[in-house]
Order: C-alpha cells, then sequence, then structure tokens
C-alpha cells in the first residue's frame, strides 16, 4: 500500500469511528451529476462513457449505504429535461440505464428497485424494462432503490394532482367537494414516492449547488450536501463526510 492509499484509509477509518453513535439518515437522495464533464476530463470523445463510468459507480454507493443502514436511497438518472439532448448521447444512456436496473434487480441482487418518473414518456422498450426491474424486486426486503428515470419534481406534482382527481372523480366525488378537504397529505399520497419517507439528506455531486428540479415536495425538510467531485470520482470519504455533515447538524422542521 503507497503512503497515500494509507493516508486515505486511516482517514476513511477516523471518519467512521466519528459516526459511532451519532444521527444518520433513513432516507439518502443522489443527483449523479458530472459524467459528462469527467468523460470530457478524462479525454473520451464519447460522453457515453462518462455515464458508463457514472453507472458502474452505483455499486459502490449501495454498498456505502448499506453499511451505514440507509433505508431507502433515490438515484436520480435521467430527468425530464435530458430527454432534450442529442439523440446520440440520449440513446445510448436509455441503454445504460436499462442495465442498471436489470443488474440491481438481478435474483443475487438484496435491493429493492422502484422507478420513479414520466415512464410515458420514454420509448416502450426502456419502460418495459423498467417496469419488470421493479417486479423482478418486488418481494426482495432489503433497501429500496428508487431509479429516477425520466423525472421531474414539477411533473411529479402535475401528475400527484392528476391522479388524486381522477381516483376523487371515480369515487363521485366533486371538485367543490374535493376543494373543501384537500390537504398536503391527499398530495403526498399519490406521489411516485408514496408509503416512503420523505430524503433526510439529499446529495448532489460535481460542484453544483441546486435542485434542479429534483424532489421538490419531498425535500422539504431536508438538510442538503453539495460535493465538488464529479459522480464517477465520489468516494467513500466523500459519502463519509456528507454522513458527518448530517449527523452535527440540528433538524428544527421550522420549530
Amino acid at each position: 500500500m503507497d503512503l497515500r492509499a494509507a493516508v486515505y484509509a486511516l482517514y476513511e477509518r477516523r471518519l467512521r469511528r466519528k459516526l459511532i453513535g451519532q444521527q444518520l439518515p433513513r432516507h439518502v437522495a443522489v443527483m449523479l451529476d458530472g459524467n459528462r464533464r469527467w468523460a470530457r476530463a478524462a479525454g473520451f470523445e464519447d460522453v457515453n462513457d462518462g455515464h458508463l463510468a457514472g453507472a458502474n459507480h452505483i455499486d459502490n454507493l449501495l454498498a456505502w449505504c448499506a453499511e451505514a443502514r440507509v433505508e431507502h436511497v433515490t438515484l436520480w438518472l435521467l430527468s425530464t429535461d435530458n430527454l432534450d439532448r442529442d439523440p446520440a448521447e440520449v440513446g445510448p444512456l436509455l441503454r445504460i440505464i436499462e442495465s442498471v436496473a436489470s443488474d440491481l434487480s438481478a435474483t443475487e441482487q438484496p435491493w429493492q428497485v422502484n422507478v420513479v418518473g414520466a415512464l410515458d414518456l420514454l420509448p416502450a422498450a426502456t419502460a418495459q424494462a423498467l417496469k419488470a426491474a421493479a417486479e423482478r424486486s418486488s418481494d426482495k426486503t432489503g433497501m429500496t432503490v428508487n431509479l429516477a428515470v425520466c423525472y421531474g419534481g414539477r411533473r411529479e406534482i402535475a401528475d400527484a394532482v392528476r391522479s388524486l382527481l381522477n381516483e376523487q372523480a371515480q369515487a363521485g366525488i366533486s371538485i367543490e367537494e374535493l376543494a373543501e378537504v384537500i390537504d398536503v397529505e391527499h398530495i403526498a399520497d399519490h406521489l411516485y414516492t408514496k408509503g416512503q419517507p420523505d430524503p433526510d439528506l439529499v446529495i448532489r455531486t460535481s460542484g453544483e449547488q441546486r435542485l434542479s428540479g429534483f424532489l421538490l415536495w419531498q425535500s422539504a425538510h431536508s438538510e442538503f450536501y453539495f460535493c465538488d467531485a464529479l459522480w464517477p470520482d465520489f468516494r467513500k470519504v466523500d459519502f463519509l463526510r456528507a454522513l458527518r455533515d448530517f449527523s452535527g447538524r440540528q433538524r428544527r422542521y421550522g420549530s
């Protein structure tokens, strides 16, 4: 082991020790940002090499989360806005995402894969592959892994309201009657992540410090951690730093 690796290992152990007995998040949401910049910095001509490197790094993150006893992880893989990119990038990226979903839902994996997003906007083959992955892992009891694909926070809220209105209409309840009683829980029950706790911690890699529409409803009381590392370069010590930062915050929820 060289000196740099030894120092890294020592620092990692120190971070882990500091987290013993500390408050840790049940639900971690991660914006896997920086794949394209990573590819360009590494000298690749095709940005999909960055997307592939990022996809291959997901297993590491899930292992770190499982070690920290995180119960739910949400990974933003593709936004609704990303569909407007060059088809030469979007097509291969969708194939990569299909592969990620298949790998995470494989028999030997403990994860329960859940897909969140506007799947109706995706090519039929991709939507079917994602649904199949969710169905294949539905009986598993391990950590829930939400794959946010073709996801947009505004679209999710609109879909939730639309679903609520359709449900109430089928029950014979008028718009006027619904307006008298509707509250935040009614809408929350129709979100893509219904039944799950809201994320305690939202991490964004690549140095960007904005939500870009990620989990707009669910992140109302989340803690945020922004990391300069591009996603394929995100290390375990970066993750442990995020947990350390989270454990030191006082979550007042407005009180």
